[in-house]
């Protein structure tokens, strides 16, 4: 994963082609970078990136930005229920203990 300016690119690596290429995630627009070293994938990223910055300008858009930190969540209402009670048992909002559950599952 890479970061720059608030967007994240994923990248793989393509061993037959010998080269790393990635994309920038979490947007319906489509930012690819590619490079045959990390230097120059880091520097593809960025110039990726400041590219489709450049061209929202000149179009007078408003750029994407990837990951606001909310989205929607369909659960049973049971589930719902049973989280909304431990999180009232031990204090904090709903949304702070689901977080904190989240985190501790990827760490």
């Amino acid at each position: 994963m890479m970061k720059y300016k608030g967007y994240i690119g994923h990248v793989e690596y393509d061993d037959e082609a010998k080269i790393f290429h990635g994309e920038v995630v979490g947007l319906s627009d489509i930012i690819t970078f590619q490079g045959k070293s990390v230097d120059e994938l880091e520097e593809a990223f960025k110039g990726s990136v400041d590219d489709y910055l450049a061209w929202c300008k000149e179009r007078s858009e408003k750029p994407e930005k990837t990951f606001s930190g909310t989205f929607n969540l369909r659960i049973p209402p049971e589930l719902h229920a049973k989280l909304a009670f431990q999180a009232k048992t031990v204090g904090v909002s709903l949304n702070s203990y689901v977080t904190e559950k989240l985190r501790h599952s990827i760490e």
